[in-house]
């Protein structure tokens, strides 16, 4: 296992050190904790590519109002655009869109395709399956409403980071359930969070409160989620590693060997090979948890998005009046 990747390293200290200052050694909530974390990391979401246009949308969920963010980027091979629907990680309880803003807009301008974001309800307030719920919610609304919305609905990609990857893939399960998923073309799955159970050499060796994401930190978003039997009460939607895999689109998993849930990341990558899903994996060196976040200084950070971007063209083609193109 490579050393902690120095790029990555900076960012890290950066975003630990303003975090500890803004805490001040105070007990925070929640929202506190999230008001913080976003500030943290405000600096790091700076710059980037512009976008042509960007729409905020409101739908009603029986969990209450959520969001849903629509990026155009300045190129697009076809109008409508197929399209990435993405969900934001911070372990069901954190971030939102603004602290993945410059990621979505990556994805969007090297892609040249609509990014649409989530912006689901977070736990505690609103544990399992809210998000799962609204995730759902906001696919059926694309598939009425998105070409209103300049979106081709044919060709549909789903991603996400950490938790996100978790509500990507649990989304996908929910289609399949319904006689759906062939409205999916493609997963993009980074550094995801595929159940509770963290082995002991995995906490020690690449959890502990030294590291990007400790394994008591893991312990605590479970917990928020699922409740404080998490292990016990986890089912195949809420941890994933222990669905049935098959039938599911062509998937992309990123990870890196310094987080604790590597371990997990392999053993997803191998299930969803057993299950007969096509499957492309990548581990980034000496990257840990979050490593996408330092994009604006981190060559692994610029290299994940950039293939996770050509998985999303590769697996969204786009139809012109003439048929399919490149």
């Amino acid at each position: 296992m490579k050393a902690l990747d120095p790029q990555i390293r900076h960012f890290i200290e950066d975003v630990c050190r303003e975090g500890a200052r803004l805490r001040g050694g105070r007990q925070l909530d929640w929202a506190e904790r999230r008001l913080i974390a976003a500030q943290a990391r405000a600096p790091w979401r700076e710059g980037g590519p512009r976008m042509a246009a960007t729409r905020d949308y409101r739908l009603a969920s029986p969990h209450g109002e959520f969001g849903l963010r629509v990026l155009y980027p300045l190129v697009m091979e076809t109008r409508p655009s197929p399209a990435l629907v993405y969900f934001h990680g911070g372990g069901w309880c954190m971030f939102g869109l603004d602290t993945h803003d410059r990621l979505l807009r990556e994805y969007a301008d090297a892609s040249q395709r609509v990014v649409v974001a989530i912006d689901y309800s977070l736990a505690p307030e609103h544990p399992y399956p809210a998000a799962l719920d609204q995730a759902v919610i906001a696919l059926d609304w694309l598939q009425k409403h998105g070409a209103d919305a300049g979106i081709d609905a044919r060709h549909i990609a789903l991603g996400g980071d950490s938790a996100g990857a978790n509500l990507a893939v649990a989304a996908a399960l929910r289609l399949r359930q319904a006689g759906q998923l062939k409205r999916i073309s493609a997963l993009l799955l980074n550094y995801g969070a595929w159940t509770p159970a963290l082995s002991a050499v995995a906490r020690q060796s690449l959890g502990t409160s030294e590291d990007m994401l400790s394994g008591a930190e893991m312990d605590e978003f479970w917990t928020a989620y699922l409740g404080p039997e998490a292990e016990r009460t986890a089912s195949p939607l809420s941890a994933p590693l222990h669905a049935e895999l098959q039938d599911l689109p062509p998937a992309l998993l990123l990870w890196g060997d310094r987080d604790v849930l590597a371990e997990q990341n392999q053993a997803m990558a191998q299930r969803l090979v057993q299950a007969g899903v096509q499957v492309h994996a990548h581990v980034y060196p000496g990257a840990p948890h979050s490593f996408i976040e330092a994009m604006s200084i981190s060559d692994q950070a610029r290299d994940a998005i950039a293939r996770g971007a050509e998985w999303i063209r590769r697996h969204t083609p786009v139809f012109s009046s003439q048929g399919l193109s490149a």
